[in-house]
């Protein structure tokens, strides 16, 4: 357990503070303000709150169902994630990173829906032309590195299975 949380605590901790740390710059010098485009337009900033999920989603729901959604519930996922990360069996580092760098990104946005009436500040834009993301946040980044870690840690897992059943 020991090993885990000299892991654990070093990459939620920073993670939640690089995150909280933009949100407040956002917010300082965002808002209100206009947006600002760097790299021929590749990546915008600008201040955006956001009472719903990824994209938006859920943004039309009504206050109360949001609050049950995305604070109450995603509160208790947060909860059992970390519980999970604490004593779960047979965690591999990559798996491990993972499951904290979405832990720390879905904390970091569940404090700020807590400090800022259920909505998460945004600020980021990315894209070509039309084609183009929706705002986020860096704790979206976190969550999606995270997301992938586990798509590829699985990969790894399924392959290596593979090979020494192969070799069996």
């Amino acid at each position: 357990m020991k090993s885990r949380l000299m892991l654990m605590v070093p990459v939620i901790g920073l993670g939640i503070l690089i995150d909280q740390l933009s949100k407040v710059w956002a917010v300082r010098f965002l808002m209100g303000g206009p947006s600002f485009s760097f790299v021929g337009d590749t990546v915008r900033i600008g201040y955006a709150e956001n009472h719903g999920a990824f994209l938006g989603m859920g943004n039309s729901l009504s206050p109360e169902l949001r609050f049950v959604i995305f604070t109450a519930l995603v509160g208790l996922f947060l909860l059992g994630l970390l519980v999970y990360m604490l004593i779960g069996k047979e965690m591999d580092r990559i798996s491990l990173w993972a499951l904290s760098l979405i832990f720390a990104g879905g904390f970091s946005n569940f404090v700020d829906r807590a400090l800022n009436d259920g909505a998460v500040v945004d600020f980021l834009n990315m894209g070509i032309g039309g084609l183009r993301t929706g705002i986020f946040n860096i704790a979206d980044v976190y969550i999606m590195i995270g997301a992938g870690l586990v798509l590829i840690g699985q990969w790894f897992v399924e392959r290596h299975k593979k090979q020494s059943n192969a070799t069996d």
